[in-house]
């Protein structure tokens, strides 16, 4: 079982838990474009840019269809096609729709506009379903067997407040203190799941949100407290933070601090240092301007005291 409050990773994280065949996801994907183009399409200049007119309408006309669509090989296509909505353009077949832009962020379309006049990047004819055919048949083909589950959509204290099972495990990473960017820089995918076609900022539901560390510690508490009240004795709450540069934080007093403040029962067993992301996976490094970075910390604790 798994909660967030970020379509996308929920969308993602569905797609994990669905055993269909890389055939079944093409021939729903064809099925869609075959019956009928969308003729209505997002107007704009970074529309205009981002993608030829054809894939443009491809992609609207299963976008549309998608989230009318609850089957579990839908899921499967719509989690395919997040994967190849915005990327870096190939000198051979291409694996994405998008002109030129990062594949882990949308860059933001004044930015991107912007990047792609001054490089006279015009967007070119992607067909869609050829691209869905080689990433579902390489995402799927290798797949290991699906053990089932299910991903809720919501915040975290509420919906675990409203769940009757009871865990032994817990394993979850809660964004770094001061990273309020999540929802705009996965702008365009979730344009794909039903959201705006125009950049959402903002922090409504995050636990970002907060207005500083003391808040932050406190909201991390309630988190933990209501991870407690569904657990069992024993059990184990495994979690990895970081902090961005820029905040001049220490991840893990700050850790330690919100499992204290939760007066859940929980004690810390272990703490160690999870290093430092690999350059590739950051997303600084698209722009090659990744700068030094925090080393993430990796905590474990243990429910000894049941929370009344």
């Amino acid at each position: 079982m798994g909660i967030d409050i970020n379509p996308v990773a929920v969308a993602i994280a569905q797609a994990k838990l669905i055993q269909v065949t890389p055939s079944a996801v093409v021939r729903l994907a064809r099925q869609i474009l075959d019956g009928g183009m969308r003729d209505t399409v997002p107007e704009g200049e970074f529309w205009q840019w981002c993608y030829e007119r054809e894939t443009l309408r491809e992609l609207v006309t299963l976008r549309e269809t998608l989230l009318e669509m609850t089957t579990p090989t839908a899921a499967m296509l719509r989690a395919v096609l997040l994967g190849i909505l915005h990327g870096p353009r190939n000198k051979n077949l291409p694996s994405y729709l998008s002109n030129q832009m990062p594949r882990t962020y949308a860059s933001k379309p004044a930015y991107a506009v912007k990047f792609w006049k001054k490089h006279d990047m015009e967007p070119v004819r992607v067909p869609a379903l050829e691209v869905i055919e080689r990433r579902a048949k390489r995402l799927l083909d290798a797949a290991p067997l699906a053990r089932g589950g299910r991903v809720y959509l919501g915040d975290s204290v509420e919906t675990l407040n409203g769940l009757q099972q009871r865990f032994d495990l817990v394993v979850t990473s809660p964004p770094y203190y001061g990273m309020r960017t999540y929802v705009a820089d996965q702008w365009l995918r979730s344009w794909f799941l039903g959201g705006p076609s125009d950049v959402p900022y903002g922090t409504q539901g995050q636990i970002a949100r907060q207005p500083n560390q003391e808040a932050f510690i406190q909201a991390l508490g309630e988190v933990w407290a209501a991870t407690a009240r569904r657990c069992r004795q024993g059990a184990r709450l495994a979690i990895r933070f970081g902090a961005l540069p820029s905040a001049r934080t220490n991840p893990e007093q700050m850790l330690l601090a919100s499992v204290k403040e939760s007066k859940a029962g929980w004690v810390v067993k272990d703490v160690h240092q999870a290093g430092t992301p690999p350059k590739r996976t950051r997303q600084a490094q698209q722009f090659g301007k990744a700068g030094s970075a925090v080393d993430e910390i990796d905590i474990v604790a243990e429910l000894i005291g049941l929370p009344r």
